[in-house]
């Protein structure tokens, strides 16, 4: 019987895909300031969220599954500035833009929005 490979992983990568590449990149690149990390050309740009946490955003045309109206994923990036961030995204015009909240249950202090294509993305940061 085989055996798991015993090394340590090299990389995470969530990919979610869009109609529209080039808006979602610029969105990902020019508003969230993640940096590109791996880029495969008209496929999918690899987006660094922080080490070894990426997001790979693909052309639903050429990727693996297809675009779907409905999201059922969340994109979540925690920080050190929860309301430094909320008010640069409500200077940028984000679509969806939730009221800070507090949840004390899981001890964060977060909101939401939504990129171009509707994916919902939550920043937050630990309260303990």
């Amino acid at each position: 019987m085989a055996k798991r490979p015993e090394a340590a992983h090299v990389l995470a990568i969530t990919f979610l895909y869009y109609k529209d590449l080039p808006r979602a990149f610029a969105f990902y690149r020019d508003v969230l300031g993640l940096k590109l990390a791996i880029d495969q050309g008209d496929l999918a740009k690899i987006m660094e969220i922080a080490p070894n946490a990426h997001v790979g955003l693909v052309d639903e045309a050429r990727g693996m599954n297809n675009w779907q109206a409905e999201k059922c994923v969340q994109l979540c990036i925690r920080v050190a500035d929860v309301d430094g961030w909320h008010a640069y995204l409500a200077a940028q015009g984000v679509a969806a833009l939730s009221k800070i909240f507090v949840n004390d249950t899981i001890g964060i202090r977060a909101f939401v929005f939504r990129d171009p294509e509707g994916y919902q993305i939550e920043i937050q940061q630990a309260t303990r």
